[in-house]
């Protein structure tokens, strides 16, 4: 009985510190609460999108262009399908390139700037020397060539951005661990014989994680812009995958004279997306910054 009371204490008390928590960053941060809020509803149209669809976004539901009203709140497009039924799957492919590609080029980009500046030396030059090789190039015609070797298709996307992000990453990485590597403690477990290993995960990797996720969050914006720009292309997920960019460029360039709203909900909702994640990573980085935390309270 005393253990019961004890886990339902702690279980309050957490449930009491999670509310104080999640109220405090919507009083101090409304802007990225509100977008936080945008994202989870996302999320969940994402992921729940095949029960939540009012038509079918593959197939002809109604006739060609037409206008909003009450059956298609948006209307549909030049080959009769609902335009809300493939914006809301539009969604789930933006989400899917978006957290793939950042979490790729955010591992291998972290992993590459915490060995640069771990190491030092001629393998930190040879390292950075690759990475301004990839910085040179600017980066709509990198991605661009990277789609032409990898061929049409979600995961092509998703590893082209992924490898375009790994520069910006490993820069970032590098910086904040140089500050770490140049603490008095690190020095003092390097002269106890501290092995590699355990000085990078235990030591190094912990105190960079902040602007890492910073890094990672605000990157996610930026992804799904990118694909959006590869299916604008036509290089992106071959048709007839519902895609934001698509609808934006083949399917609502033509007919934006006469029917706009075939662009208009997809265009919302990519805008909508991208300064969500914007504003998600200001408020983290907000959070996770002491510095700025203390000029905020100031």
């Amino acid at each position: 009985m005393e253990d019961r009371a004890l886990r339902i204490s702690r279980n309050r008390y957490g449930v009491r510190s999670w509310s104080r928590s999640l109220s405090r960053f919507a009083r101090n941060q409304p802007l990225g609460f509100a977008s936080a809020v945008f994202l989870i509803f996302l999320f969940v149209v994402a992921i729940f999108g095949p029960l939540l669809y009012p038509f079918d976004p593959l197939s002809a539901e109604g006739g060609r262009l037409e206008s909003p009203g009450t059956r298609f709140l948006f209307g549909t497009d030049s080959n009769g399908r609902d335009v809300l039924s493939r914006t809301m799957a539009g969604s789930r492919l933006s989400l899917y390139v978006g957290f793939l590609s950042v979490g790729f080029g955010t591992i291998i980009g972290s992993t590459v700037g915490i060995v640069s500046a771990y190491y030092g030396g001629h393998i930190d030059t040879a390292i950075q020397r690759v990475v301004d090789a990839m910085l040179a190039f600017p980066g709509l015609i990198f991605v661009l060539v990277l789609m032409v070797v990898l061929g049409p298709g979600q995961n092509s996307v998703v590893i082209a951005i992924g490898i375009f992000m790994i520069p910006g990453t490993s820069r970032v990485a590098r910086g904040a661990a140089l500050s770490v590597m140049a603490e008095q403690y690190i020095e003092a477990i390097r002269a106890l014989g501290g092995s590699a290993p355990r000085m990078i995960f235990r030591h190094v990797l912990p105190n960079v994680t902040a602007p890492i996720i910073i890094m990672a969050s605000i990157g996610l914006g930026n992804a799904i812009v990118a694909e959006a720009g590869l299916s604008f292309l036509g290089l992106g997920v071959p048709p007839p995958t519902p895609s934001w960019g698509r609808a934006l460029s083949t399917e609502g360039r033509g007919v934006l004279e006469f029917a706009p709203w075939v662009s208009l909900a997809p265009g919302i909702a990519l805008s909508l997306s991208v300064l969500a994640f914007n504003l998600v990573g200001d408020s983290i980085r907000d959070v996770l910054d002491p510095r700025l935390r203390g000029s905020r309270n100031n």
